[in-house]
């Protein structure tokens, strides 16, 4: 009998992990037949894609209520489906708000239900802890502090590391990346990452360039890369880098062909960076750069987010990636009214004038990415396909 598994992806990341995951899963089982959300890795892998991974795909909460009768009608349908036809094993990737709810529809059904990549309970909203364990067989983890929460809440989980640290190579080529982006191997760069959403542009690159200033007006050959993630962000940083006077600045854009992520690129050819808080602090952890982490949020949304969590702060002292799993300020984190300009500035002065610091946050670094390189992809199918044979 044919094995068949549901699987749902609602991001692009999320599709790349998951087609590597259905690679290893096929190596066992041959047959198999995969179907649900997903985007074009997996439908390159053999998935039958029921839904594009992009009607999942929304952005703050103004545009999750406004796709709220699509992902219902989307929601509905495939859970109908595999009602109708039961899988193996369901594999949720991530989009927590939308597989949760129906991995807990499923397992009710007898259905054995994966989840890939924990919700940051350990941030936000302890309490989901009793919502996942009635909606999860088995919980695949990213971070080694996580395993131990589930172990003591009685959930079964796997520790898989982190998909992004089997990518990043554990030497970033900064002389190469230099030469394709026309870039001196001499001279000291700084990248600005000031997010891929429209808000954090708009929040956060005025505060990056002023801060950008204020480093050039202390040493004028400083060269500053900024990566965009598309062609409507470019618009819009363009837009707002008219009202600064900075030299030295390169624009990546993400549009232009290559293998290589902007936002890698920059990291690589960088020596410190200024990063938003968000996924690109664990990735410039995982290129080895010194970074100062900062995060505003407009008032509006600070009482949204306090509403719907509970909670006016996260639950740890700790916002970075970086520093969550270090579990100490390795590196700086400026946040809402400390995320000044001249703060900003004076962090990254302190940082680049300091070789000792630097060294340290090297070596911190470099044990991180030793930690989460765990062949993501193989260890993962392995848990899946336990899952798959014992039915829970």
């Amino acid at each position: 009998m044919t094995a068949c598994l549901g699987l749902v992806a609602g991001e692009p990341s999320g599709d790349l992990i998951a087609a590597q995951v259905l690679a290893g899963i096929r190596n066992r089982c041959p047959d198999l037949n995969a179907c649900g959300i997903g985007g074009p890795a997996l439908k390159a892998k053999g998935m039958e894609i029921w839904h594009p991974m992009d009607a999942l795909s929304v952005f703050g909460y103004v545009d999750a209520i406004k796709s709220l009768p699509k992902l219902y009608r989307i929601f509905k349908d495939v859970e109908n489906r595999w009602l109708r036809s039961q899988p193996d094993v369901f594999v949720g990737v991530d989009a927590p708000d939308f597989n949760l709810r129906l991995e807990h529809k499923l397992k009710q059904h007898g259905i054995p239900t994966v989840h890939f990549v924990s919700p940051s309970i350990w941030a936000w909203r302890y309490e989901r802890i009793h919502r996942i364990r009635e909606a999860v067989s088995h919980m695949l983890v990213l971070f080694p502090f996580e395993l131990e929460i589930y172990e003591r809440e009685g959930i079964p989980a796997t520790y898989v590391g982190h998909p992004l640290a089997d990518r990043i190579p554990m030497e970033p080529d900064s002389i190469r990346t230099r030469e394709a982006l026309g870039i001196d191997q001499d001279a000291e760069v700084i990248a600005i990452l000031p997010g891929s959403r429209r808000s954090e542009i708009e929040l956060m690159t005025p505060r990056f360039l002023a801060a950008a200033q204020e480093l050039q007006r202390r040493q004028a050959d400083l060269v500053f890369v900024v990566p965009m993630v598309n062609a409507e962000r470019r618009v819009q940083f363009d837009q707002i880098a008219a009202g600064f006077s900075l030299n030295h600045l390169h624009v990546i854009d993400g549009t232009q062909t290559s293998d290589v992520p902007a936002s890698w690129q920059a990291m690589a050819a960088c020596d410190t960076a200024l990063v938003t808080s968000g996924t690109a602090t664990l990735e410039t952890a995982l290129f080895k750069r010194p970074m100062v982490i900062s995060y505003v949020l407009s008032p509006w949304m600070r009482r949204l987010m306090a509403w719907k969590s509970g909670q006016s702060a996260p639950s740890l002292p700790w916002v970075g990636l970086p520093n969550v799993l270090s579990q100490s300020f390795v590196v700086p984190e400026l946040l809402q009214e400390d995320a000044t300009p001249e703060k900003l500035a004076n962090a990254i002065w302190e940082i680049r004038e300091d070789v000792s610091r630097r060294s340290k946050i090297e070596q911190a670094f470099i044990h991180l990415h030793e930690t989460l390189r765990c062949d993501t992809a193989s260890v993962a199918s392995e848990a899946i396909l336990k899952v798959m044979e014992n039915g829970k």
